[in-house]
């Protein structure tokens, strides 16, 4: 039987993104070694360095060159010089709505050997996802700003939620607590917000119906960000909106230690279009060329991608490596409070991985 050879679209972006992205690569080359799969690499080098020559984030057939691609693999975009706005709806929102990547996933688990800055948090006593709306809600298009520079300026941000946009991020969630513990809950704020929150809500409650099997919590958003902090082991899977799920996923993120070690998919569950996975962190252009990036969200990104391309021993083995280098050894960056450097780290994570896929191999 022939192994797959899969086609990564890979774009390092700016800053520590293209430190970080060598050692995911570099894991993914040992896991498809290991496991039985293979890739073939195409880099793309966009981002904020290509719009400073360029003025575009990609180039304009940069979607048709992505869409060749069976998968993309993102590392950080941003540089100082360049607006944020420009940055996202230049390079990220043209994807995520391109390519249908309607699911955003991140998930919350305290690793082996990280301490939360939360107090008494028990070792796996955090552990759950966020599934986040990724094509409409509050970031939509929708409005504009009228008499700029006078004293009359006003700007109009509307947000768009639909039946359709709703429903299918609401149904991937509750198929993901199904195959999880059962627990569903969702972040709202219908008391505030009087139309698309309520809406939000009874599509919820409408589906909810249907899977009676099911534990299902609503939440206003106020509260919820309280008690992700307060009592994170309740949860399990986690929907929200757009906004309501990029804040929550950045709380999350921090409570298990790092923004720096968090990763992030943004998923076309369908396998119509190419999903495209990476960190959380930024480009962290103050760090960049020191050799002192954490490689481990870049790394645990690619192990979301094993998963979606349906690798999930190979995904779940970069995860257990990355929780031995983190237990049982000292080996880490300066973000977790270590002196070791990227390289450092991503020999470490091969060394792990190779003692957990082949027990012969010491560490």
């Amino acid at each position: 039987m022939t192994s797959p050879t899969h086609r990564i679209a890979v774009i390092p972006g700016d800053g520590i993104g293209t430190e970080v992205m060598p050692p995911a690569q570099r894991l993914l080359e040992l896991a498809g070694k290991h496991f039985g799969f293979s890739f073939e690499w195409e880099e793309f080098e966009w981002g904020c360095e290509y719009y400073s020559h360029t003025g575009a984030m990609m180039p304009e057939d940069g979607l048709q060159q992505l869409a060749e691609c069976d998968q993309i693999l993102l590392g950080a975009v941003g540089f100082p010089g360049v607006p944020d706005h420009v940055s996202l709806w230049g390079l990220l929102i043209p994807i995520r709505r391109t390519f249908q990547q309607y699911i955003n996933l991140r998930p919350v688990k305290l690793l082996p050997g990280i301490e939360s800055p939360l107090r008494n948090v028990p070792a796996h006593g955090i552990d759950f996802v966020v599934v986040r709306e990724n094509n409409e809600g509050e970031y939509s298009e929708s409005g504009g700003r009228l008499y700029r520079g006078t004293p009359q300026e006003l700007a109009i941000q509307e947000s768009v939620f639909t039946r359709f946009g709703v429903e299918r991020a609401m149904r991937y969630a509750i198929n993901l607590a199904q195959q999880r513990k059962g627990l569903l809950a969702s972040a709202t704020k219908s008391n505030g917000i009087i139309h698309t929150m309520p809406f939000w809500d009874e599509i919820l409650r409408e589906l909810g119906q249907e899977h009676p099997e099911l534990e299902i919590s609503e939440y206003h958003i106020d509260a919820l960000a309280a008690l992700f902090v307060l009592d994170p082991s309740r949860f399990d899977v986690v929907v929200a909106s757009n906004l309501f799920g990029d804040i929550l996923t950045d709380l999350g993120a921090a409570i298990i230690g790092s923004i720096g070690i968090a990763p992030s998919a943004n998923l076309n569950p369908e396998g119509d279009y190419p999903s495209m996975f990476e960190p959380v962190h930024g480009s962290a252009p103050d760090i960049a060329g020191q050799g002192k990036a954490n490689p481990l969200g870049q790394v645990w990104a690619a192990s979301m991608m094993l998963d979606h391309l349906e690798h999930e021993e190979a995904g779940a083995a970069l995860v257990t490596a990355m929780g031995h280098v983190l237990k049982e050894t000292d080996v880490r960056t300066p973000d977790l409070g270590g002196s070791s450097t990227t390289d450092e780290v991503s020999d470490a994570l091969v060394a792990a991985f190779d003692s957990i896929t082949d027990p012969g191999v010491p560490t």
